[in-house]
């Protein structure tokens, strides 16, 4: 076995198949429905209706400040699972591994796959890999699908969103897409933007007390907080007027968005939550999400209005304007 890259060979179903296997998948994830190694894992019964998602993960590049393309994988859908108020459980996970690869690149991304996946309560329980010709993926793909347990008590869709309902969002938002343009670009600045990737599922579970107060729930990844909050109010009779002295921006992803060009309010998060709540548990719910570590930037961003199928900025200067959804892809392979 080549202790340096990934061969072809090791994607042959041979020796240096079984060697890889051995040597870095059985060791960080060979126990519970893996062990044995089986074509398909047999899972316990759920508690609540299961909750089904998929993803794919290619992110230029493998590594950023932050994190890398293993924490996506997890927390990506991990987070797609929570904010359809479920419970994360398990995961699978298929990677595509490109000749060439550095094999500590893949451990490092192994080692994030299993530090977030036991940060999160969830198990890795079943999962492939293959391997193709140099220059067909970029290093390394990843592929994985969830199944979680619904929450009791939540409601959830952009078409119940009522006027005088509160937007929240719980942390900064923009820092993933900026730390990841800012490393694939080698834009160095000092305190620079640093990837948000991280679960949310707390954040999910902390509002259960109130659910029957929680309209919408959304993670702002591809298209940012524009495109999620377009969502709301597209096609229906009511707006979204966000407030703009109440955005949060960090000072390392707003100075890079400003010298590119880029709106924030149009850049990927892998780690925040955007909430629309009735006005009556918008207070408990920001102090809900406050009290945990991965909320304590929560803000309330604005109100929903009559504005039909339109977002609206109430500048800090008095004026307004739209908040459009974001044309093409301002930031390719973020995710």
């Amino acid at each position: 076995m080549n202790e340096e890259r990934i061969l072809l060979g090791h994607g042959g179903g041979g020796r240096l198949t079984r060697d890889l296997i051995a040597a870095e998948i059985v060791p960080r994830f060979g126990q519970g429905p893996l062990a044995g190694l089986p074509d398909a894992a047999t899972l316990p019964p759920l508690a609540g209706r299961p909750v089904f998602t998929t993803d794919a993960f290619v992110v230029h590049p493998l590594e950023f400040p932050g994190g890398n393309l293993g924490h996506l994988a997890v927390h990506g859908t991990v987070n797609d699972l929570a904010v359809a108020g479920a419970r994360p459980r398990w995961l699978s996970l298929a990677l595509i591994l490109e000749e060439g690869l550095p094999l500590a690149v893949l451990r490092r991304v192994l080692d994030a796959v299993k530090s977030a996946a036991d940060e999160c309560g969830v198990v890795v329980a079943t999962g492939d890999t293959k391997v193709v010709r140099r220059g067909q993926a970029d290093g390394l793909y990843a592929i994985s699908a969830g199944l979680g347990e619904s929450l009791p008590g939540f409601d959830l869709s952009p078409a119940h969103a009522r006027e005088g309902d509160v937007v929240l969002a719980s942390g900064t938002l923009g820092d993933h897409g900026m730390a990841v343009m800012a490393a694939r670009e080698g834009i160095e600045i000092a305190g620079g933007p640093v990837s948000d990737t991280a679960p949310v599922h707390r954040l999910v579970e902390a509002l259960a007390s109130m659910a029957g107060g929680v309209r919408f729930l959304r993670d702002p990844t591809r298209g940012g907080a524009a495109a999620v909050l377009n969502e709301v109010v597209e096609g229906r009779q009511v707006g979204l007027r966000l407030l703009e002295d109440r955005l949060p921006f960090s000072t390392g992803a707003r100075a890079i968005a400003e010298a590119l060009g880029l709106d924030l309010l149009h850049v990927a998060s892998e780690g925040r939550v955007l909430a629309v709540v009735a006005p009556e548990i918008a207070d408990a719910a920001l102090a809900a999400w406050r009290a945990l570590p991965e909320g304590r930037g929560a803000v309330a961003l604005g109100h929903v209005t009559r504005d039909a199928g339109r977002v609206l900025l109430q500048t800090a200067i008095g004026g307004t304007r739209l908040v459009d959804v974001p044309q093409g892809e301002l930031l390719p392979r973020i995710c």
